[in-house]
């Protein structure tokens, strides 16, 4: 699928609350025609999918704002703060799982007419998949951490179905019927992973975390390889906001250079490592010769 500009990232993420809304509604009527409490945990954990939709969709509305007098970093990192209160719904929704199974756990009770709940609970896993899918690629060609965050969250849900669907088939064929209960606890123990990992990713990003070794090995070979000329570079940092990743060193030039001289190599610098890393925004700082430090990035 293609996208491109901003706007496309927010139609998908409305896109992503009218699914998270038809899923609610399949998954509702499972629960409703079996009685079964794993699929209200499953049907619960589709609330949390429409309320983080609704989230995502105003986070990148915010983040395609353009930089201003009172922002001048732009608005990026709006995306981090939908993710952590997904993150946090997603703790909540585990909570209410386990108060809603308790009481069945202590006394069980016969799953339903589950053949027709479990069909209608299967089609909304169906849809769940291609979407998550859909968010996880459009999120990461566009490095949006919120459609992966709601990419994630979809699909750890279609795990979750999966692993009920089958439970409850199981309970109702072996006529262990503490099973249903115990699927719906194990359950909620796989949204708090899901909600702990989302909340750790995401406070990172808040936090000015740094590019993973990978990108940082790419940005030292593209200063290595195009700032001929100048004879080192160190101090280097980064860190993600959103879709910016931003890029700060030190160059050290002759200090005889001109500054026309060292401003060219700045420009061959900047567009190389944005070549190599989508979204970089690069700022550089020249020093002379007697402010080497003869470490970092050596010039090839």
């Amino acid at each position: 699928m293609s996208v491109s500009g901003p706007s496309s990232l927010t139609r998908t993420a409305l896109q992503s609350v009218l699914v998270a809304l038809l899923v609610l509604g399949l998954k509702a009527l499972a629960y409703l025609t079996t009685g079964s409490v794993a699929l209200y945990s499953d049907a619960l954990e589709s609330t949390i999918n429409v309320v983080a939709a609704l989230g995502a969709y105003f986070a990148l509305r915010l983040s395609a704002r353009p930089a201003d007098a009172g922002h001048p970093y732009g608005h990026s990192k709006a995306e981090y703060f939908s993710a952590v209160t997904e993150g946090v719904l997603i703790v909540l929704a585990a909570v209410s799982i386990v108060w809603a199974a308790l009481p069945v756990f202590r006394h069980p009770r016969s799953v339903e007419a589950p053949l027709l709940g479990l069909l209608i609970s299967g089609g909304a896993s169906v849809i769940n998949l291609v979407w998550a899918r859909v968010l996880l690629q459009i999120g990461r060609e566009r490095r949006s951490p919120a459609l992966i965050a709601d990419g994630k969250h979809v699909m750890s849900d279609v795990v979750t179905s999966v692993g009920v669907l089958g439970g409850v088939v199981l309970a109702k064929l072996s006529g262990w019927f503490i099973l249903d209960p115990l699927l719906a606890m194990l359950v909620a123990l796989n949204i708090l992973w899901s909600g702990y990992g989302l909340v750790r990713d995401s406070v990172g990003g808040l936090m000015d975390a740094a590019v993973d070794p990978g990108t940082e090995r790419t940005i030292r070979q593209a200063m290595s390889e195009h700032a001929e000329g100048a004879l080192e570079a160190h101090d280097l940092r980064t860190r993600n906001a959103g879709a910016v990743t931003f890029i700060e060193f030190h160059l050290v030039v002759p200090g005889e250079m001109s500054v026309q001289e060292a401003h060219d190599i700045c420009d061959r610098l900047e567009d190389a490592i944005q070549t190599v890393v989508e979204g970089a925004n690069v700022t550089i700082h020249v020093e002379p010769q007697e402010k080497a430090k003869h470490h970092g990035v050596l010039v090839l």
